[in-house]
């Protein structure tokens, strides 16, 4: 009978010593399951992150060279309209609430930032963006440059340098973001843009709440494809002028 219970001892303790082993083996096998998930998932964040970079590098210098005669006739006609400066800056928000000063052609007479606060009542979106058509501080040559996006050519320049992207939401200025809420913040997770989903489906004419909305959907899903697809439907968004103002 002792014999039979050492036996049987001895044949539990072989078993428990072989599960420990297979119990040590599957845990290992699942964190390197999972170590290499995290790296592949690492890895393909990085290539993302890279072709994008890529693209916005060789698609703005691309596009500053072909504009280069846009840029001079836009350069005469404001200084033929309005004298200088033919730029005008602003402090924009840029990704994680960094702030950078974004460049544009001058649209708007000189003294228009006086101009505003006698406006704020004929303000179109209500609330956070202001906006209105008509807007009296715009010169012709403004509106021209305005309706086919011509002011927005120098942000050019910001995606060579990596403040802003081709496709991305648009940089606010400090004022707005004051008023987001958490859910609007989440516009500021990627590096901006100088077109978005919804520059391509109305601009202007689409409230603030909707342009929050298509920005974040656009943060969750985008990739190079998204990226090419709106670029390629800016070009029409631009030449319709619905929504610039």
């Amino acid at each position: 009978m002792s014999k039979r219970r050492e036996i049987k001892n001895r044949e539990t303790e072989l078993y428990a010593k072989f599960a420990e082993r297979d119990t040590s083996f599957i845990q290992l096998r699942e964190s390197l399951t999972a170590k290499s998930r995290i790296t592949f998932w690492k890895m393909a964040v990085k290539l993302k992150a890279s072709l994008k970079r890529t693209l916005d590098l060789v698609g703005s210098a691309i596009f500053l060279l072909a504009f280069s005669p846009v840029y001079l006739i836009t350069s005469l006609a404001i200084l033929i309209e309005d004298g200088r400066p033919i730029f005008y800056s602003q402090t924009r928000v840029a990704k994680r609430g960094r702030h950078f000063k974004m460049w544009k052609f001058r649209s708007m007479y000189k003294n228009a930032d006086e101009m505003k606060a006698d406006l704020d009542s004929d303000n179109m979106t209500g609330g956070v963006i202001f906006k209105m058509k008509q807007d009296p501080r715009i010169t012709r040559t403004g509106r021209i440059i305005r309706k086919l996006s011509i002011d927005e050519l120098p942000q050019l320049w910001h995606v060579f340098t990596g403040d802003l992207s081709l496709v991305g939401p648009r940089p606010p200025i400090p004022a707005e973001v004051a008023e987001y809420s958490s859910w609007d913040m989440k516009r500021l997770k990627v590096t901006p843009g100088l077109t978005c989903t919804w520059q391509v489906s109305g601009r202007s004419d689409i409230d603030f709440e909707t342009q929050v909305n298509l920005d974040i959907d656009y943060i969750k899903k985008h990739s190079i494809l998204t990226d090419l697809a709106l670029l390629l439907r800016t070009i029409p968004a631009v030449i319709s002028g619905k929504g610039a103002y």
